[in-house]
């Protein structure tokens, strides 16, 4: 039965058997029961994996050695499903101590499964928003890198610091105004939307982008902006009208 099938009293057990026989496993030096939910075909079962592991992690820290032993094991893994986990698990040690996992995410992003790639994505945006300092510093040493997914990936990866803090981020996203793949540019432009719409963020974006130089990708920016207050009014500080008449104020093209 899925995660979500059983009713939250089960759900609630079941976390607390997880957390349990993976502590368990960890202080027993073994790893049966973590490689049974790592490799789960259930995403939840899979997330209550890797969210015990950051749990234990630093409940416990004599087992921390043993933790990092573990994850370092399972990235070697031929199950694209562990691997994935590994990445999240050390995500959630990353959100404090980035540079104890920083391997895994070097490791992760050149993964030749995308379910893997994916969980590096996602582990940069929650680590960026609790740890930005170092791992932004991380993402900036690859967003020049030759391969196109490299960097479409690092630049989606740091949107969520971005939608907060867009000053941390718009002058990484800089870095690729000239990019010449479309993949990584229309990504850019998505990100630059997602950065826009909440409180302070739209003014921070507008004032930055006017120091671009590639503005025919400004301007493409600008609409998705624009398009950005409309899609997601109900959240939006400024209406889709406002946001225009910022923008027509504020933003000098020249």
């Amino acid at each position: 039965m899925a995660f979500y099938d059983l009713p939250k009293a089960e759900r609630d057990l079941l976390v607390e058997q997880i957390n349990r026989e993976i502590a368990l496993d960890l202080s027993q030096d073994q790893t049966e029961n973590i490689i049974r939910y790592f490799s789960d075909e259930d995403t939840y079962i899979r997330k209550s994996g890797y969210l015990a592991t950051g749990k234990i992690f630093y409940a416990r820290p004599e087992l921390q050695s043993v933790i990092f032993s573990v994850l370092k094991t399972l990235l070697e893994s031929e199950d694209e499903l562990i691997r994935q986990t590994v990445v999240n698990a050390a995500g959630e040690i990353g959100k404090f101590h980035f540079d104890k996992i920083q391997h895994v995410m070097d490791t992760g992003l050149f993964d030749d499964h995308h379910r893997v790639r994916n969980a590096v994505i996602g582990s940069i945006k929650k680590m960026g928003e609790k740890n930005p300092v170092p791992v932004l510093e991380w993402a900036k040493s690859y967003l020049k890198h030759p391969d196109k997914e490299i960097r479409r990936e690092i630049c989606h990866g740091i949107e969520l610091r971005g939608r907060t803090h867009p000053q941390d981020v718009l002058p990484l996203l800089k870095e690729l105004e000239f990019d010449e793949t479309k993949r990584v540019s229309e990504t850019l432009i998505h990100v630059i939307g997602q950065i826009s719409y909440k409180n302070g963020c739209l003014q921070t974006v507008v004032s930055h982008l006017n120091t671009w130089e590639n503005k025919p990708l400004v301007q493409k920016a600008l609409d998705e902006i624009v398009d950005v207050h409309y899609r997601y009014k109900k959240f939006a500080v400024l209406s889709q009208d406002e946001a225009i008449a910022y923008i027509d104020t504020n933003y000098s093209p020249s």
